[in-house]
């Protein structure tokens, strides 16, 4: 089985975002190219900011400069453009059923309402790609939001998503090497 080849965190664009829950796959693949001194830069044609994923000649960092809504955009542009099939691919993204703090992988599965995976599924006709679901919780209110994941963590809450992040950048490798069992595992035990 092949590895990830391209892992997308998704997010919003521009400063005033930055901070925003929204933007939690924008912090993953800032911290994975940091850690692996890959260099991220704004590619026009791929709609995004983007960079090989070191020291992986073959492997992609992305962040679609889209907006959320429109994800699959720069998605399925570098995935046709690297020939990137949805299997080899790892969207990272935030997850309001999860607490701050906890990361989940799976493999398919519905968008559950997110915009970006929703978009991402059009994009490429198949929901049969990866996604590390980073946990930012929920407002208790379905009305709220919207307005939720555009507003910044809590103290608390922030350093719980960072130490999240941490921990799954920790199976950066194996998701490389296609071990997606044993990076589960990792990343799902306590």
């Amino acid at each position: 089985m092949s590895g990830i080849k391209l892992i997308a965190g998704l997010g919003n664009p521009g400063d005033k975002y930055t901070m925003t829950r929204h933007n939690a796959g924008f912090w993953f693949v800032d911290l994975l190219a940091q850690q692996s001194g890959s260099r991220l830069t704004a590619e026009a044609k791929l709609f995004g900011i983007a960079g090989k994923w070191q020291p992986h000649g073959d492997k992609w960092l992305l962040k679609p400069t889209t907006f959320m809504n429109a994800s699959g955009k720069a998605v399925a542009a570098i995935a046709h453009y690297y020939k990137i099939s949805p299997a080899e691919i790892l969207i990272v993204h935030d997850e309001l059923d999860l607490p701050p703090g906890q990361a989940k992988l799976k493999f398919g599965g519905g968008h559950g309402g997110h915009n970006g995976l929703r978009d991402i599924h059009a994009a490429l006709g198949t929901p049969d790609y990866w996604r590390l679901r980073l946990g930012i919780g929920h407002p208790g209110n379905k009305a709220e939001v919207v307005n939720f994941v555009l507003k910044a963590a809590s103290k608390d809450e922030q350093q719980a998503i960072d130490d999240s992040l941490i921990k799954a950048s920790g199976i950066s490798e194996l998701l490389a090497q296609g071990q997606f069992e044993k990076a589960m595992l990792q990343l799902h035990s306590k």
